[in-house]
C-alpha cells in the first residue's frame, strides 16, 4: 500500500497570503461583491459604482488594493527631486473593481482638496495610487497614504497644468460621477 504524506507549500506564508487574498478579491469582484477591507480603510469609492462592501461605497484597506496588482512608476515629479519610484495599484484597476461607470472622478484629499478628472484618464494612461515611494509606505506626513501619480517621464505629453492638478496626494476619497 503506498503511503502518501502532506507537503508544505513552498513558498512563504506571506506570499500565500497574499495569493489567496488576490483570488478572494478576483471572485467576488467577478460575483459583483466586494470582500470587506481587513484593515484601516485608507481609500473610499462611491457615486456611479455598482461593486461595492458598504452601504453605498467601496472601502478599501492597503491589501485589498495590492491584491488588485500593483504597479511601478519612475518618474520625475514637480514635488520632488530626481526620478522617483512609486509602487501602487492602477486607478484603472480599482474603477474596474468598484463597477465605475460614469464619465469623471472627483479626486478629494484629507485636506479637502479636490480634482474632478475625466475617467478616460484612468483609461488611457498607467496613472496609479501610489502607496509607496522609493521603497517607503507614503503616510500622511509624506503625500500619503495615497497619491495619484502619472507616468510623466514615459510620456512627455502627460506635462500639463491640468495633469499636475489631477495629482492628488493625500487622497481618501474617488467619487465616481
Amino acid at each position: 500500500m503506498e503511503q502518501k504524506t502532506n507537503r508544505a507549500i513552498p513558498w512563504g506564508s506571506d506570499l500565500a497570503v497574499i495569493l489567496l487574498s488576490i483570488l478572494f478579491v478576483a471572485t467576488n469582484v467577478a460575483a459583483g461583491n466586494l470582500p470587506p477591507p481587513e484593515g484601516r480603510v485608507i481609500l473610499k469609492v462611491d457615486g456611479a459604482i455598482s461593486n461595492r462592501n458598504t452601504d453605498g461605497a467601496a472601502h478599501f484597506d492597503r491589501e485589498m488594493l495590492k491584491a488588485l496588482g500593483t504597479t511601478t512608476i519612475v518618474t520625475h515629479t514637480s514635488w520632488t527631486d530626481g526620478a522617483i519610484r512609486f509602487e501602487g495599484v492602477l486607478a484603472r484597476s480599482v474603477m474596474t473593481a468598484v463597477g465605475a461607470s460614469g464619465k469623471a472622478v472627483r479626486a478629494e484629499a484629507l485636506n479637502d482638496y479636490s480634482s474632478v478628472i475625466p475617467l478616460e484618464e484612468f483609461r488611457n494612461h498607467d496613472v496609479i495610487l501610489a502607496f509607496a515611494m522609493d521603497g517607503k509606505e507614503l503616510t500622511r506626513r509624506d503625500k500619503g497614504p495615497l497619491w495619484i501619480i502619472y507616468p510623466w517621464d514615459d510620456n512627455p505629453d502627460l506635462k500639463s497644468p491640468d495633469r499636475a492638478s489631477y495629482a492628488v496626494w493625500q487622497l481618501r476619497r474617488l467619487t465616481v460621477q
